[in-house]
């Protein structure tokens, strides 16, 4: 399926950007949910009801995301016209309070959707999984199912993954040049506060002085993310959680939809991904010449609407039940 912006959406920065500064959705109906982990910790997850022998989809969020995240939201009311189930998971620290445990989440952290896909499907054996994964949230998901191969639990029969940074370590370098060090100036602000937060809980986990004087991802990741989650260095922690290292090993249907202008990406990532998916049937790419990093804004008549969350249902709904991928909005 094609993907054509409106001509005063083509940049792939106002792609970027529009959705989080203007789009207004109403909240989905959704309940929350707070589930103990193995660790001792918890998570917390925003639950859609759905009809009784629909799919449910499990989606993944951002960077510093939430349930007010709009792609979220989106993908939510997608879901609920579809009459799909629908859980949002919540990764650890992003919620309505600090986790309590010795880490954060991270872009290589898949025990958590392993521990929630494996409960989902135990509880409801008959109904068939399907996930979707956005930005980082799309890196888990797709390290998951490369570290699972063959032995994902069989009720999961589709992934959609938008606007993966398939390669941390040049993402990390990416955003650090131009009109993109915006981005890394908003999730710098936001992951610095936690980190203070997290000090004040465990105050041996880095020193305080590293933590103010980290001005970029990279930093971020060298001080907090890799030796607090088992990682020699942020070099370390890339190349192990790089989802493109993961990709030959998928074995379930899964849509890699990305923009080649991403903003958080060199161009040259995405040849490597298309050479690699040459060999791996499972995988069904769709990189677009525009829209941004999880934009895809196109306009229908006067109005906007956003491409990727269709995109990505359809798939999905084409994986598991034909009478379902008619629910279109």
């Amino acid at each position: 399926m094609d993907f054509t912006p409106p001509w005063f959406l083509r940049n792939r920065h106002s792609q970027t950007l529009w959705g989080k500064l203007a789009r207004r959705l109403p909240p989905a109906p959704t309940r929350l949910e707070r589930w103990d982990t193995p660790d001792g910790d918890f998570i917390e997850l925003h639950r859609l009801d759905g009809e009784r022998n629909a799919p449910r989809l499990v989606m993944l969020h951002g960077l510093e995301g939430t349930i007010r995240s709009h792609y979220a939201q989106g993908l939510l009311h997608q879901a609920n016209r579809r009459g799909w189930a629908a859980d949002l998971l919540i990764f650890r620290s992003c919620g309505g309070e600090m986790n309590r445990a010795r880490r954060f989440y991270h872009s290589g952290e898949t025990t958590d959707i392993s521990f929630v896909i494996d409960r989902l499907a135990a509880a409801e054996p008959d109904r068939a999984l399907i996930v979707s994964g956005v930005s980082l949230g799309g890196n888990v998901l797709l390290k998951y199912l490369g570290e699972k191969g063959d032995a994902a639990p069989a009720q999961l029969k589709a992934a959609a993954a938008i606007s993966v940074p398939f390669d941390l370590a040049r993402s990390s370098l990416q955003i650090q040049k131009g009109f993109a060090r915006l981005y890394q100036w908003h999730f710098m602000r936001s992951l610095r506060r936690k980190a203070v937060m997290k000090l004040a809980q465990f105050p041996d986990i880095a020193p305080a002085e590293a933590l103010a004087g980290a001005r970029t991802m990279y930093d971020f990741d060298h001080v907090i993310t890799a030796p607090l989650h088992g990682f020699a260095s942020a070099d370390d922690y890339y190349t192990r959680s790089s989802s493109l290292g993961w990709l030959h090993g998928i074995r379930r249907p899964t849509l890699l939809l990305s923009a080649t202008d991403d903003p958080f990406l060199p161009p040259d990532v995405f040849d490597q991904v298309r050479r690699i998916a040459a060999h791996n049937a499972w995988l069904a790419l769709e990189f677009h010449p525009h829209g941004g990093h999880a934009g895809f804004i196109r306009a229908e008549g006067r109005r906007l609407k956003y491409f990727a969350e269709t995109r990505a249902c359809d798939f999905l709904a084409s994986h598991v039940d034909p009478d379902f991928q008619e629910r279109i909005a």
